[in-house]
């Protein structure tokens, strides 16, 4: 970063809703809250109940781990911003959020597609599930999908990090994102651009087309089942993580894939605060909301 004539970064946060600041800030936190309270619970009731000692409760946890980081990296800034008008961090500290934050994205992605394939073994292959997905393996798995995507996000930042940054130092946004810090640059950004997309393929892209891979072959199962009881017991086993692909990759694609021409900045905030702040609140309660395992250690820890 020598010779940047930026060394430090505003984030204006939401400049236009300064009159509802306050209540904003106490939604916000509160939110902020639960989803932690929420996601360590998850942790502590997997860790301690006997019964939730399987792949499946295992990489739940993991899935909560990632959304703790996730919550943790962008909030605490954003409630400063709300309070301050804006809040000012050195370019450093702001390429630290972006890393975080993209790998916690990049996790997030990795460990969906591994529920996926779990939900994919219980469902088309019971017989095979308890020797294909061992302990041993989905360690392997879990290791792998948060070394990958740590690993990846480096090689992300440092490219974000050769480039030249002049001129406005202030975002519009209230966390480091990829575009806006982009926007900073007077460097040429082709290729970084190229590398990126490079980059995503194995974190975000290839995860998707196997989750989807997945489920129509889940689907094809469940269709072949004769009894309605039946389909329903099977579909229900892997509602809740479809639930939340669809919620964390909708709003991925809305903002990352649809066009933004003719979007206002508000509408771009709101969707990343969906799957910044509201998504790490709705995965515990999607996931224990429709499991009767997690309610009933939830009910013997209260007990």
């Amino acid at each position: 970063m020598a010779g940047n004539n930026i060394t430090s970064i505003v984030l204006l946060g939401f400049p236009t809703l300064n009159k509802f600041k306050v209540t904003i800030f106490c939604l916000l936190l509160t939110i902020y809250c639960f989803s932690l309270a929420g996601n360590t619970l998850i942790i502590i009731l997997v860790s301690k109940t006997k019964s939730l000692y399987s792949p499946m409760y295992f990489l739940l946890t993991q899935l909560s781990l990632s959304d703790i980081l996730l919550t943790t990296n962008i909030v605490p800034n954003l409630l400063c911003a709300l309070l301050t008008d804006g809040i000012n961090m050195s370019l450093s500290a702001c390429l630290t959020q972006f890393y975080f934050f993209g790998a916690s994205e990049s996790s997030e992605c990795l460990l969906l597609m591994v529920m996926s394939y779990d939900r994919y073994l219980a469902i088309c292959h019971p017989l095979h599930y308890n020797p294909i997905m061992t302990s041993n393996l989905c360690v392997i798995l879990v290791t792998i999908s948060w070394v990958l995507s740590f690993f990846i996000l480096l090689f992300e930042t440092l490219n974000v990090n050769q480039l030249y940054f002049c001129g406005s130092n202030v975002i519009d946004h209230f966390f480091c994102d990829y575009a806006p810090l982009l926007k900073l640059s007077c460097s040429d950004i082709s290729m970084v651009h190229i590398r990126t997309s490079l980059l995503c393929f194995p974190v975000i892209i290839l995860p998707f087309i196997l989750i989807v891979t997945s489920y129509i072959y889940i689907a094809l199962v469940i269709l072949r089942i004769s009894s309605t009881s039946g389909r329903q017991k099977a579909f229900s086993t892997c509602s809740s993580h479809l639930t939340v692909v669809c919620i964390y990759y909708g709003t991925l694609i809305a903002i990352y894939v649809v066009p933004v021409e003719g979007r206002s900045l508000i509408i771009n905030k709101l969707l990343s605060i969906s799957y910044t702040v509201l998504t790490p609140l709705l995965n515990p309660i999607i996931y224990s909301s429709r499991n009767n395992k997690i309610k009933a250690a939830f009910w013997k820890l209260i007990k």
